[in-house]
């Protein structure tokens, strides 16, 4: 009977490796060698994706930590697949174990209790973030963060011309319409709920809301369509002027960019202030392209990492988002020949070395300074953008 006894330990399954505790760094990085990180993120940029690929050498080489990137073109994809493990009970080894995210869908996984943590805030790298100067690292899209996801690139709106068909800038999303009108059919943006298109639409609310504060509250059936009705103004009196006569839209930011280095538009947006540079260098644009923002600044938010509650490679995700914040990797993001993301890192806190590999970058000649970029103008709360976005597909959308 004793032999049978052992027979059935053995034959039991094993308990499931418990969660590390963040705060043990050196448990962290022990757990994490060997493990398999199934990072989805979003796929629609060949410069984004060789990066995450760098990303995925530099973990294994020091930390034994595989990195697969499964590509999205839809973040909500990722949260709809671990809400449905959930629901179906799959509380462990989950099909997902890092998530590129921010706004709505960090919202609905916070609220839900889809998201382990709080984790961020005691990665190693984390005190060399520059919270104090960027609350954006610490509120997402007015949501708090409680260190459920880790910041690892800032971004801002910026607004792309070719000067050799479009040499003055535009003050204005008013300046914008009124130059739309005289020069019809050479400006689009990516039709929504593209995250990029919904931006414009965002920046087009807060632009001409003479009070956007009301934004950062959340939107309600008493408010909502009082707000709103100067976007849908707006957007009527834009529309016939765009590209195609509003019948067609890119279908992102990079098919958006396309259009400008074929000559078929002269204006773009971008939420990525170097990333007209980095389009230069990889003579995907002319060099006569340059970018501007609007005189009462734009919107601004930082890009993060989550890791889902019931992701088997906890460990590993933790030690991806910690690299994302280490210098060596802040300061390649930013490099303009490889993305051109703004830091989330404060100069102050890093070493002379470390600094240098920031200051010894050549921004380019399409990228703004900090003092150039100006005013960052909040997020409004996500439930705007939902009920938005929405409602422009009702209103706009066309078939792709």
């Amino acid at each position: 009977m004793k032999h049978l006894a052992v027979l059935a330990a053995l034959l039991a399954p094993l308990p499931a490796m418990a969660d590390v505790d963040p705060a043990d760094w050196e448990a962290v990085t022990a757990q994490a060698e060997g493990q398999t990180v199934y990072w989805n993120a979003w796929g629609g940029s060949t410069t984004t994706n060789d990066f995450i690929a760098w990303v995925g050498s530099r973990v294994a080489q020091d930390y034994g930590v595989t990195l697969n990137h499964v590509k999205l073109t839809d973040t909500a994809d990722a949260v709809t697949r671990v809400l449905s493990e959930k629901q179906a009970g799959q509380n462990e080894n989950g099909a997902i174990d890092m998530i590129w995210i921010n706004g709505a869908n960090f919202a609905a996984m916070k609220e839900a209790d889809l998201l382990f943590g709080p984790y961020a805030e005691q990665l190693p790298n984390w005190a060399l973030a520059d919270f104090e100067n960027k609350p954006a690292l610490q509120t997402d899209f007015t949501v708090p963060v409680d260190g459920y996801e880790s910041p690892w690139a800032m971004a801002q709106v910026v607004f792309v011309h070719d000067t050799a068909r479009m040499p003055d800038r535009l003050g204005s999303m008013d300046a914008l319409l009124g130059w739309a009108q005289a020069n019809p059919g050479r400006f689009s943006y990516p039709q929504p709920p593209d995250f990029l298109g919904t931006t414009f639409l965002k920046q087009v609310l807060i632009d001409i809301l003479p009070d956007p504060l009301v934004l950062a509250e959340p939107a309600t059936d008493a408010n909502y369509d009082a707000v709103t009705a100067p976007l849908w103004a707006y957007l009527d009196a834009l529309t016939p002027h765009l590209w195609r006569e509003g019948r067609a839209y890119p279908a992102s930011g990079p098919a958006q960019l396309q259009l400008i280095a074929d000559a078929e538009v002269d204006l773009a947006i971008s939420f990525s202030p170097g990333e007209a540079t980095a389009a230069i260098a990889n003579n995907q644009l002319p060099d006569t392209v340059r970018t501007f923002v609007l005189d009462k600044g734009t919107i601004g938010n930082a890009s993060f990492v989550a890791i889902p509650y019931n992701s088997g490679a906890k460990a590993g995700a933790m030690v991806v988002a910690n690299f994302l914040l280490s210098p060596e990797a802040q300061a390649r993001a930013q490099d303009p020949a490889i993305l051109g993301y703004g830091t989330v890192l404060a100069m102050d806190k890093l070493s002379d070395a470390d600094r240098a590999l920031f200051e010894t970058l050549d921004l380019g000649i399409a990228t703004l300074t900090p003092a150039e970029l100006g005013v960052v103008q909040d997020e409004p709360h996500p439930t705007w953008m939902t009920r938005i976005s929405d409602d422009w597909v009702a209103r706009y959308g066309v078939a792709q």
